[in-house]
């Protein structure tokens, strides 16, 4: 490995307690240096702009073999990670978060070989026209530029956004933070050194993670020298990025995600996808963290049961309460479990008595991610995919299928939940936009 990744503990302790940089380094420097980073992101990117597939694809498969190559030492480095949270009380559901192992090493791989087998969007016509003048009109994408991304404590993203940034053709800089440091540090010089193998610019993928919260500041704030800026975490990191950030931002949200359990509803098959929304992983943004159930539902104890059997900790309103079945136990529900993206082992579970009510709970609490309707009634559940305005709709499936490698993108840089240039899970075509090509015969405008 590189000095990048002999050097990765020395960092990491700068990057231990977030103030450190601060202390060391005035604001004035970091400015320069990460103004500096994303001026040679910037050189790279127009690299990037004219590589052919080919070029990046080969790209792409350099940094899945030496993913497997240095596999033990970044996996040495990430139980570092690991240890060093688990001795500061970081919760099991972050933990497994931050977890690298062999599996997710391949299942890492394996994203960036899918990459590969998908079309490159740079050069796609979205449309196009010869005008009455002679005047021939394409419509096309392009890269980004140079996009930002801010994240936590999950070492996949690292790869999933240098991926995806690759193949469209964008320059990224990283802001993974501190909790998965020595991981970070050991992929990013696997990317880096994959990048220089094949003949395009390492400068490509770059980190600020060095200059701790300081760099993440100046990075908000290097509009014109970034072009996009995306982060990927809690409610606070996101809303502290959009509300900080001069650079434009897509935000990516949290997951508050609902399932609402219609009348007529199979049990057995009910029971099933609610557990694998739930208990498949929960600390991820795609886990469904409310459950809606018709009153006339048949079966609510026995999924309760259930639930409390595969270890889920029950938070329900009076009425669930009410008919919890013998040695299922749980606790009141309250506003801040409606609103709340557990990210855990914990379900708030509510009885209404019709789809308009459900409808209006999830108006009321959706972070407008992902919510799920388990119906056998055609009628209810094409108005439910109607009337309910979230990035992905799922009609008597799970929800942890809202997912960029599980859409078939390959992979994500995260899920937009708001309505501007993307929504839903950000693949390859979402870090792009358009310009516009025309081509004449000396026509002057009259």
């Amino acid at each position: 490995m590189t000095e990048l990744v002999e050097n990765a503990e020395v960092v990491a302790e700068r990057l231990s307690a977030e103030e450190s940089p601060l202390e060391q380094m005035p604001l004035e420097q970091v400015r320069a240096a990460v103004h500096s980073i994303a001026d040679r992101a910037r050189a790279a990117s127009r690299i990037l702009s004219r590589a052919n597939r080919g070029w990046k694809d080969r790209a792409l498969l350099a940094v899945g073999a030496a993913l497997l190559e240095h596999r033990d030492s970044i996996l040495a480095a990430n139980l570092k990670d690991l240890e060093k949270a688990a001795a500061e009380g970081t919760t099991a559901a972050l933990i497994d978060r931050m977890r690298l192992d062999p599996e997710r090493v391949n299942k890492l791989v394996a994203a960036l070989e899918n990459l590969v087998s998908l079309p490159d969007p740079v050069g796609t016509v979205v449309r196009g026209q010869t005008l009455p003048n002679g005047l021939r009109l394409r419509q096309v994408q392009v890269p980004m530029g140079v996009v930002a991304a801010i994240y936590e404590a999950r070492p996949n993203v690292t790869i999933d956004i240098a991926g995806l940034a690759l193949k469209s053709g964008n320059a990224v800089i990283l802001r993974g933070g501190s909790a998965v440091a020595q991981t970070n540090i050991a992929l990013l010089s696997v990317i880096r050194d994959a990048l220089d193998s094949v003949g395009l610019p390492a400068d490509a993928v770059q980190s600020v993670d060095a200059y701790g919260r300081a760099g993440a500041a100046v990075l908000m704030k290097a509009r014109g020298r970034v072009d996009v800026l995306i982060p990927r975490g809690g409610h606070e990191l996101i809303q502290a990025v959009v509300n900080e950030s001069s650079v434009p931002v897509i935000e990516t949200g949290e997951g508050n995600v609902h399932i609402y359990l219609d009348h007529s509803a199979s049990l057995h098959s009910s029971i099933d996808i609610v557990l694998n929304s739930k208990t498949q992983r929960p600390s991820v943004c795609n886990t469904v963290e409310t459950l809606l159930v018709h009153t006339e539902f048949k079966g609510l104890g026995e999924l309760l049961r259930a639930l409390s059997d595969a270890g889920v900790r029950l938070h329900g309103d009076s009425r669930v309460l009410s008919q919890l079945p013998a040695g299922v136990q749980a606790v009141p529900a309250t506003d801040e479990d409606w609103a709340r993206e557990y990210m855990d082992l914990d379900l708030a579970v509510a009885v209404v008595d019709s789809m308009d009510e459900a409808i209006e709970h999830i108006r009321r609490w959706s972070t407008g991610h992902t919510e799920a309707i388990l119906s056998n009634d055609l009628a209810n559940t094409e108005r439910f995919v109607a009337e309910v305005d979230s990035a992905a709709v799922i009609v008597n499936a799970s929800t942890r299928f809202t997912d960029g490698g599980e859409f078939g993108l390959g992979a994500e840089v995260g899920i937009s939940t708001q309505k501007l240039h993307a929504r839903g899970p950000m693949g390859l075509s979402e870090l792009t936009t358009t310009k516009w090509i025309v081509h004449g015969e000396g026509q002057v405008r009259g």
